[in-house]
């Protein structure tokens, strides 16, 4: 006996159409849907009237950059799952003059613990934390801006390793995940990923799976 079948324009009841959103997130605006605080969450920059989506990953509320956000929880997973962890890059602006030695410390790696923020009563284990590449962009008389390259995605990553190296990052801005690129896209701006922007990054996740 066939079951019934509720549809909306044509579509079960349960499946909307797939969307993917890129965003640039400014600093200050955290990805939850809600915040107790009363901050602006970057669901306040979305249009309204459109359908749930959630972030791909995370950016804390002090970075800024490439964001992506889908209601498709399946292709979510297969952009963050390490089995398939596209490279992200991040151009990072920190509080002193970088060398060749600083550079090389940032992608050699060192144990970490719990940052200050994070201490509690019940101190967590030093985990690994390295960068899959890092390089000079420029420099000025009493700062830097690095390109950090990362191929995992631990919480804080960044911030803490280089707070480990005696170096506090002033601004973080991520500005590509795999062959996506954040590009000129406006602060605080939204718009749909293109279908060749979407075939791009899912050829890319499937290629290093």
């Amino acid at each position: 006996m066939p079951q019934d079948r509720i549809e909306v324009d044509g579509l079960p009841l349960d499946k909307q159409p797939a969307i993917y959103l890129i965003m640039n997130k400014p600093r200050g605006v955290v990805t939850t849907a809600s915040d107790e605080k009363g901050r602006e969450t970057v669901y306040d920059l979305l249009e309204p009237g459109l359908p749930w989506v959630g972030p791909v990953g995370r950016l804390d509320k002090a970075s800024e950059g490439l964001l992506l956000l889908t209601n498709d929880p399946e292709w979510a997973a297969k952009i963050t799952e390490p089995a398939s962890h596209l490279d992200k890059k991040y151009h990072v602006q920190v509080d002193c003059v970088a060398d060749a030695d600083l550079l090389a410390r940032i992608t050699r790696g060192c144990a970490v613990g719990a940052s200050v923020e994070r201490e509690s009563l019940e101190r967590e284990p030093a985990e690994p934390l390295r960068a899959k590449g890092a390089r000079l962009l420029r420099h000025g008389d009493k700062n830097s801006w690095l390109e950090i390259t990362l191929d995992e995605g631990k919480n804080r990553q960044i911030r803490r390793l280089l707070e480990a190296q005696g170096v506090r990052v002033l601004r973080l801005v991520r500005v590509s995940i795999g062959p996506l690129e954040l590009g000129d896209l406006k602060k605080a701006s939204v718009r749909r990923l293109t279908a060749e922007e979407k075939k791009t990054i899912d050829r890319a996740s499937r290629a290093v799976a």
